[in-house]
């Protein structure tokens, strides 16, 4: 997996001394699915029509969640043949994002393949991972054939945050999942539990109070502790509104955008 990560926004310079908080975010889920157009689309604010889906990469983007800035760090899986081969990212995600096609109950009935890795990794570490299923396509409504009663029933069995987004339509809310991802990590390293389960629309753009769930204890995604991410405060802040340079590789044209603070490498054709 090759990997570039995004430097500091202009006017935004830290000192040496003082390292950025950084979270580890794994997309994991069927091929279709959208895990790619998920990642592009947060990360740029566009979508993707073409991309290699056989092409892994991670990417970097600074963000401000709550004020506080973080170094978010999204790996974009390509598991054609399932989650066989799962190490590369059990050992170095914060947290995982879990991503189906509403349109599609094979990459969801897929969802639940990972969401069981997920539950015995977490069984055997040392750390708790928050982990967030995620439906995609809400923009294809009309040939939906996961219900959001089922997407949330089997949230609420793993003892996950639920949401269901358009990558394709959506960037606030597809920013918010990645986000609420950050979040989750901060309250397990402060030790606060977190909220869950929730569920957001396109239709519910603002989060729901939800109550605490007593979480099935044979699946053990809530079983165990976690605390490696750190929050630093800084004095200066870097504007939202600077960029960097971007440029991204594709196997049909080269091409050089300006976006948000990252560094993107990978076969994707961006209009």
């Amino acid at each position: 997996v090759s990997s570039m990560f995004g430097k500091p926004r202009a006017g935004g310079e830290r000192p040496p001394q003082s390292p950025l908080a950084e979270c580890n975010v794994a997309i994991l889920g069927c091929p279709g699915a959208g895990k790619s157009a998920l990642t592009v689309k947060f990360l740029t604010k566009r979508f993707i029509s073409e991309y290699d889906p056989n092409l892994e990469d991670t990417y970097a983007s600074e963000e401000l969640v709550d004020q506080q800035p973080v170094l978010l760090k999204v790996m974009d899986t390509a598991d054609q043949d399932g989650p066989g081969n799962c190490e590369r990212y059990l050992r170095w995600a914060s947290a995982f994002l879990v991503v189906y096609s509403i349109e599609d109950r094979k990459s969801f009935e897929g969802c639940q393949r990972y969401l069981e890795i997920l539950a015995r990794h977490v069984r055997g570490c040392q750390r708790r991972c928050p982990v967030l299923l995620l439906g995609n396509k809400l923009d294809m409504e009309q040939y939906r054939q996961v219900p959001a009663a089922e997407g949330m029933s089997l949230a609420t069995r793993f003892g996950c945050l639920f949401y269901e987004v358009s990558a394709c339509q959506d960037f606030a809310g597809v920013q918010h999942v990645f986000h609420e991802a950050v979040r989750e990590v901060r309250r397990q390293a402060e030790g606060n539990p977190p909220i869950r389960p929730l569920f957001i629309t396109e239709e519910h753009s603002c989060p729901v109070v939800a109550t605490p769930v007593a979480l099935p204890t044979r699946h053990g995604l809530a079983s165990c502790t976690f605390n490696t991410l750190s929050t630093v405060n800084y004095k200066e802040i870097p504007s939202v509104a600077q960029a960097k340079l971007v440029t991204v590789k594709s196997s049909r044209a080269q091409s050089k955008r300006k976006a948000p603070t990252l560094t993107l490498l990978k076969g994707f054709k961006i209009f």
